[in-house]
């Protein structure tokens, strides 16, 4: 079953979907277009204009690749719809009637919960939010949506119904990968083990180019970088799978892309689904062949009866000014254009939140550019009158009052809402789905099947380094590594190249030790082992804050925190190359 991924975001490459169905042979082409952000942006769009609240570039794809799919036989798959699949299915029957083409079209009902919300805290419900434990009431925030994360069996009904093209909004990621294997190979709903092999493979593609060679860790390696192909599955009947791209397309699919994209936003080894479990500490990938990876065999384990549900709430306005600084005493200068700035609003302590930072600027320079540092001042605050004019202009008026060289970059901008992301945790008897298809409904159980003989427990590694001759160096000069987001806390999967040592990685990489990396306390961090893939993920709880749609900080999504931690010094045993480039 050879599923193809023409979208890792909302936004990404818009030939990415002609570029799979015409680069090689496909049975389903699929796509993710949501993200926490994305479905706070369509709320938005849907206040514009009700018809909206969908990812509306996937018409443009559609209109693109509908013809050669229905002549290929080659089905669609995709969770564009986001708030609106009703919407997303309306305007593809357009398309699909303007180039003259009959396609059976389906859409998925039931995701969208936001008029529950209201009548589960009436009903003394607190909603707690699954990382912080914290009320609903306690945020001061409003939920402008909530979308619970519904998995693949939706979408093996309207397979199984004959779908041309089948559109969901808010399910899983892999869910749109799961349930075409699902529906090929005809699993049942406690194969686990294969539900969660299918689930790794569509963890793996989901991102789209980022599997392919995108945002690798070793870039240099990587040809054509920038235009890479986007990834293939190869998904066999026990979930086991083949990770691979369209021969000629440039980019690199090796153990590496793979186990960068393994390790992304993620958080225990027991990646929770609706449908399965997925023990990614089972998880084992091979290169095969030139850009042919093999993934699995994977554990599976039971799903929880619980869905999760994603809320988007409310958290004020928030507003950013960007100043230029350069020469000698740079951090000296930013210091006190810090200073006078937040003197001329009237102290920090009037704001919900803020922050400086300054980015760049080198006390040496070679050049005058490696000579100018870029000071950010960033506030948030629920009135949304405390970070717009009056904020603004106190930059402005330091621009011939202040210290030497400072400039004002771009024109002072009104203040934007902040949305937080608030994962709750919803019995899945609750969440009613029903699939349509050509205007005929069918509801679809989502109660999970329970097999309480499988025991969930994690996996455990046993640390046997022995401290050998070493030089310090940075971490990256042996490992690689990848961090991404996850509401307010951030991950790092982190890895080594060869086999033999993990116990130095797991001696290494300590919470103790990333706490005084990042500067926050060891009780902050969890460091899980995954010996099959040589590798620890660390996950920093808090440390985005809110997260992205609120977040005060210039790396919102922590995406840049992997490659510094590259960079911090340890000890690396002295007959360890080099890897990298290679």
């Amino acid at each position: 079953m050879r599923i193809a991924n023409c979208s890792g975001f909302y936004g990404d490459r818009l030939s990415a979907a002609l570029e799979q169905v015409e680069g090689g042979a496909i049975d389903v082409l699929c796509g993710d277009y949501l993200a926490e952000l994305t479905m706070a942006l369509l709320v938005r769009d849907r206040m514009r204009d009700p018809s909206l609240g969908y990812a509306r570039t996937f018409l443009l794809q559609l209109r693109q690749v509908l013809a050669p799919c229905l002549q290929k036989g080659v089905r669609i798959v995709v969770n564009a719809g986001g708030l609106n699949p009703k919407g997303l299915a309306a305007a593809a029957r357009e398309v699909a009637t303007e180039l003259g083409l009959t396609p059976s079209i389906a859409w998925v009902e039931g995701d969208g919960v936001h008029p529950r919300v209201g009548e589960w805290m009436a009903s003394g419900r607190t909603l707690a939010h699954l990382d912080t434990g914290q009320t609903l009431a306690s945020s001061g925030g409003m939920p402008i949506s909530a979308n619970a994360y519904l998995g693949c069996w939706p979408i093996v009904q309207a397979l199984e119904s004959g779908a041309d093209l089948v559109i969901t909004g808010r399910c899983t990621d892999a869910a749109v990968v799961m349930a075409p294997a699902a529906w090929r190979h005809g699993w049942k709903r406690d194969d686990y083990d294969a539900l969660a092999g299918a689930l790794v493979a569509g963890h793996i593609i989901e991102c789209g180019a980022q599997a392919t060679g995108g945002n690798h860790p070793f870039y240099e390696r990587v040809s054509g970088l920038g235009r890479v192909g986007f990834p293939i599955a190869e998904i066999a009947a026990d979930g086991s799978s083949i990770i691979t791209k369209h021969p000629g397309s440039e980019g690199l699919v090796d153990v590496d892309s793979v186990t960068a994209q393994l390790l992304y936003e993620i958080g225990s080894p027991h990646y929770v689904s609706p449908d399965v479990i997925a023990d990614f500490g089972s998880v084992s990938v091979t290169q095969r062949a030139p850009n042919e990876v093999a993934v699995g065999p994977v554990r599976g384990l039971t799903p929880p009866q619980t869905l999760k549900v994603g809320l988007n709430v409310t958290a004020g306005f928030r507003n950013q000014v960007k100043v230029l600084v350069g020469g000698p005493k740079l951090r000296d200068k930013a210091d006190r254009v810090s200073k006078a700035f937040w003197q001329a609003v009237g102290g920090r302590d009037r704001f919900v939140d803020t922050r400086q930072e300054l980015i760049g600027g080198s006390e040496t320079p070679e050049t005058p550019t490696d000579a100018l540092g870029v000071l950010l001042l960033s506030a948030r605050s629920e009135s949304k009158d405390d970070v717009g004019r009056r904020f603004t202009s106190a930059a402005v008026e330091l621009a011939l009052a202040s210290v030497p060289g400072l400039t004002l970059l771009d024109p002072p901008g009104a203040p934007r809402p902040c949305i937080q992301f608030w994962p709750i945790a919803v019995d899945r008897d609750e969440i009613p789905v029903v699939v349509h298809v050509d205007g005929r409904a069918t509801s679809v159980r989502t109660t999970s099947l329970q097999n309480p003989g499988i025991e969930e427990t994690l996996p455990t590694f046993v640390m046997d380094y022995t401290p050998q001759a070493c030089r310090t160096a940075p971490l990256g000069e042996v490992a690689a590594a990848r961090s991404g987001d996850k509401a307010g806390n951030v991950n790092i999967g982190i890895w080594v190249t060869e086999d033999g040592r993990m116990s130095w990685l797991l001696h290494t990489v300590t919470a103790a030790q990333v706490g005084a990396w990042l500067g926050v306390a060891p009780e902050r961090v969890q460091v899980y082992a995954l010996p099959n893939l040589r590798a620890v993920n660390v996950v920093v709880q808090g440390w985005l804050g809110l997260g992205v749609g609120a977040s005060l900080a210039a790396d919102a999504q922590g995406k840049c925190l992997a490659e510094f931690i590259r960079t911090r010094p340890v000890a690396i045993p002295q007959d360890w190359p080099v890897v990298g480039a290679g």
